[in-house]
């Protein structure tokens, strides 16, 4: 049995620990830091703010306070979204210890630094001088069809097979299939950035272009993922796997991607700040992942029309059926 602290509350997190708690063999706390969605939780056993529907195990112990969460936690698995992790490591460090696994699940790439996720958690533990063991955990999944029991398959990765090996154990059940990897950087960054492809993929059906388009947009997309990703120092096999080809089509293409969501109302002409504040307060990572994507390929020298024409439109007002036709005028070359 293992005591595990999902540090996050929403759709993700949720779906994480009711996985985990439907397993079985575990103790499981799940954190959150809007003290009134976890006595929410605690009265209704049911996140009916960003996971209705799904009922909460008795197995899980819902809390606001960090330190609950974390007292004696052997495996730390960090889901809040990417805005807020440095914030939350900074609070959540006086409860940490090095003898503690941490699981990186936040898709997402630090606005001001350009950083991976597990970059900026290991620099803010750095900082204090903690050393935790770090994986990644990323691939095709909707927090919805987690928490229903659907068959999901995601990959963890780390540096260290241990605690690939562990976490594999710990989290796999007959509904979720865990496989491992070490390319923590290929592993990050294809779950980042098919974000940035998804809002593309969602403009593309919003303004009705067809399946062509479509099919055209992903498969140029995943070439986009993979140059920065070996830029970087991922593996090209990587990309072809769960965490980026999966992941990419997946939020591509269903009706239950948020960042595809937010591009099919642009492509249809509706405002960005207006489709944001439709969300009921769940994010849409790829919005802010677009410029700090661009920021990380700028250093490396790589290129990404996709990503730069998705920064025009979400940063700059552009209008999306002008990004899509630059898209296509742009000079020709091999594939």
């Amino acid at each position: 049995m293992s005591r595990i602290a999902i540090m996050g509350s929403g759709a993700w997190g949720t779906a994480i620990a009711i996985s985990l708690a439907r397993r079985g063999g575990h103790q499981v706390a799940l954190w959150s830091f809007d003290a009134d969605v976890a006595e929410a939780m605690r009265t209704r056993r049911e996140n009916t703010t960003f996971l209705p529907g799904f009922n909460l195990p008795n197995a899980i112990q819902v809390t606001e306070h960090a330190a609950e969460a974390l007292q004696d936690a052997e495996i730390v698995v960090s889901v809040t979204p990417s805005q807020f992790i440095r914030p939350s490591f900074e609070a959540f460090v006086p409860h940490l210890n090095s003898g503690q696994l941490l699981v990186s699940a936040t898709k997402g790439i630090e606005d001001r630094t350009c950083l991976r996720m597990s970059e900026v958690i290991e620099q803010v533990l750095g900082r204090h001088g903690l050393v935790l063991r770090c994986g990644v955990l990323s691939g095709p999944s909707f927090a919805q069809e987690v928490a229903a029991g659907a068959p999901t398959a995601i990959t963890v990765a780390s540096a260290d097979p241990s605690l690939a090996a562990r976490v594999q154990r710990d989290f796999s059940s007959n509904s979720l299939r865990i496989y491992t990897n070490d390319d923590i950087v290929g592993v990050e960054l294809g779950g980042s950035i098919k974000n940035v492809i998804a809002i593309a993929a969602g403009i593309v059906t919003g303004l009705n272009l067809g399946y062509n388009s479509n099919a055209a947009l992903i498969t140029r997309g995943i070439a986009e993922m993979t140059r920065l990703a070996i830029a970087c120092g991922g593996r090209r096999e990587t990309l072809s796997g769960l965490s980026g080809l999966g992941d990419l089509v997946l939020t591509c293409t269903g009706s239950l991607s948020r960042n595809r969501t937010v591009g099919q109302e642009l492509g249809k002409g509706r405002g960005l700040e207006e489709i944001l504040a439709g969300l009921g307060g769940q994010v849409a990572e790829g919005v802010r992942t677009t410029s700090a994507a661009l920021g990380l390929a700028r250093r490396h020298g790589v290129e990404m029309p996709i990503a730069e024409q998705m920064e025009a439109i979400l940063m700059h007002g552009k209008s999306p059926q002008r990004a899509i036709e630059e898209l296509m005028v742009r000079p020709g070359r091999d594939e």
